[in-house]
């Protein structure tokens, strides 16, 4: 059940900062080198709302399994999302 919460919190974090970010242009390396629009944030804020509501359902439903393998398809995600404007936003 620690496995939901946690991944609910990593969730609503990515998903803000993915939210807070497709409201800005960006820097040089964000949009022109990796190609991260704002449609990219929000797309990425948008998995990061169907993740979030994935872990509200297995903590409901006490699904630990899932939640587990929920979180480790979510943080391969987050990483994958951070690593692609990391550079970009030492630039802003």
């Amino acid at each position: 059940m620690g496995w939901s919460v946690a991944g609910l919190a990593l969730a609503f974090g990515v998903g803000a900062i993915a939210l807070r970010c497709s409201r800005s242009h960006g820097g040089f390396y964000d949009r022109g080198i990796y190609g991260m629009s704002t449609t990219s944030h929000r797309r990425y804020a948008m998995v990061s709302l169907a993740f979030a509501v994935f872990f509200a359902v297995t903590f409901a439903l006490r699904y630990d399994a899932a939640g587990i393998a929920g979180l480790a398809l979510y943080t391969l995600a987050g990483v994958f999302y951070g690593a692609s404007f990391l550079q970009g936003a030492s630039d802003e």
